[in-house]
C-alpha cells in the first residue's frame, strides 16, 4: 500500500461545530454553549429590558421635571398646563439660591451633622453587634430581642421625651443635640450582628490561641473583614441624617446659624409666596452629595447587602 492511499485511509474526519467547541472534557456543557438563544428567550429579555426602562423614567420623571423647573423664571413654574422647558433657561436661579438664603451655612451644618452621625452609629453599632453576634454572656439573646423591639416605637413618639432629656443635658441649639439621640439605634446594631453571625469561628478561635483578646480580635480581625457592611451602614445612616426634617426643626432655635438642608429648603416659602424656581434648584444641590456617595459605594452596597442578612438570605 503506497504513501498515498495510507494518508487517505488515516485522513481525520472533520469535527461538527457541537464537537469542536465542546472537546473532550466538554460534555453537555458544551454542548449548551454552541446552541443559539431561542426565540422565548429573546422576547423575555427584551421584556426585562422594557420593563426596567419604564420603571426607570417613571422614577426618574419628578427629578428631571424638578431640574428643569430649576430653570424656569418664577412665574413659570406652576403653569397650567405644565410645561417641562420654560421661556428661557435661568442657570443664575443656581446661584441665586445662595444670596437668598444662608444655604452655605445649611450644606455645612448638614456636612458636619451627617458625618459625625455616620462616625457615632459605626463605632456604636460595630462594638454591640460584636457584643451580641460573637460574645457569649447571659441573657444575651432576650437584650437583643428587647433592643430590637425600639425599632417599632416611630420617632414622632419620641420627639417630646428626646427634647426633654436634651433640656436636662443643656444640648438644646447644639451639635450633640442633632448628633447623639439618634445614633444608638437598633437597625445598625442589627445590620453588624447578622454580618459579624456569618464569618467563621474558626478565624476567631485561631487568634485566641494566638494570645489575642476579644478586643484585640475585634479590631484586627473581625473589623477588616466587615467593610462592606460598614459602607452600607454608614450610606444609610448619612442619608437618615441628611434628610432629618422633624428633630432639627424642634431642638434648634438658631435656624440661620445650626439649621440644616431640610430646614433650608423650606425657607423659601416666605409670607409674601414661594419661590418655586429656588427652591427646585436648591433641592437638587442638595442632592448631588447623596447621589455621589451612593454611586462611589454602589459595589460595597451591593455586597455588603447580599451578606449582610438583608439580601433574603
Amino acid at each position: 500500500m503506497s504513501t498515498e492511499t495510507l494518508r487517505q485511509t488515516h485522513r481525520p474526519t472533520p469535527l461538527s461545530p457541537a464537537t469542536a467547541v465542546e472537546g473532550p472534557r466538554g460534555g453537555r456543557r458544551g454542548r449548551r454553549r454552541s446552541q443559539p438563544v431561542s426565540r422565548g428567550e429573546r422576547v423575555g429579555l427584551i421584556a426585562a429590558y422594557l420593563a426596567v426602562i419604564v420603571a426607570a423614567v417613571i422614577f426618574a420623571a419628578p427629578l428631571i421635571y424638578a431640574f428643569f423647573s430649576a430653570l424656569k423664571p418664577s412665574n413659570e413654574v406652576l403653569l397650567a398646563p405644565p410645561t417641562l422647558i420654560g421661556s428661557e433657561v435661568r442657570w443664575q436661579n443656581f446661584v441665586e439660591v445662595f444670596s437668598f438664603a444662608p444655604f452655605t451655612t445649611y450644606i455645612a451644618n448638614s456636612f458636619i451633622v451627617s458625618v459625625a452621625g455616620v462616625l457615632v452609629v459605626l463605632a456604636v453599632s460595630a462594638t454591640a453587634g460584636y457584643a451580641f453576634g460573637r460574645l457569649r454572656w447571659p441573657g444575651r439573646d432576650v437584650v437583643f430581642v428587647l433592643f430590637l423591639g425600639t425599632l417599632m416605637v416611630p420617632q414622632e413618639v419620641l420627639v417630646i421625651p428626646m427634647f426633654v432629656v436634651m433640656q436636662w443635658f443643656g444640648w438644646v441649639d447644639t451639635y450633640q443635640s442633632l448628633v447623639l439621640p439618634w445614633a444608638f439605634t437598633a437597625f445598625g446594631t442589627f445590620l453588624m450582628r447578622q454580618f459579624f453571625r456569618g464569618i467563621p469561628f474558626e478565624l476567631e478561635e485561631a487568634a485566641r490561641m494566638d494570645g489575642a483578646g476579644p478586643v484585640r480580635t475585634f479590631l484586627q480581625v473581625i473589623l477588616p473583614l466587615a467593610g462592606s457592611a460598614l459602607a452600607v451602614l454608614a450610606v444609610f445612616t448619612f442619608l437618615n441624617y441628611w434628610n432629618s426634617y422633624l428633630w432639627p426643626l424642634v431642638t434648634v432655635n438658631d435656624y440661620n446659624a445650626l439649621g440644616t438642608l431640610p430646614i433650608g429648603l423650606a425657607s423659601f416659602a416666605t409670607q409674601s409666596g414661594t419661590r418655586w424656581d429656588l427652591q427646585m434648584a436648591a433641592t437638587i444641590i442638595s442632592m448631588i452629595p447623596t447621589t455621589i456617595l451612593v454611586i462611589a459605594l454602589q459595589k460595597h452596597l451591593v455586597k455588603g447587602i447580599a451578606t449582610s442578612g438583608l439580601g433574603g438570605r
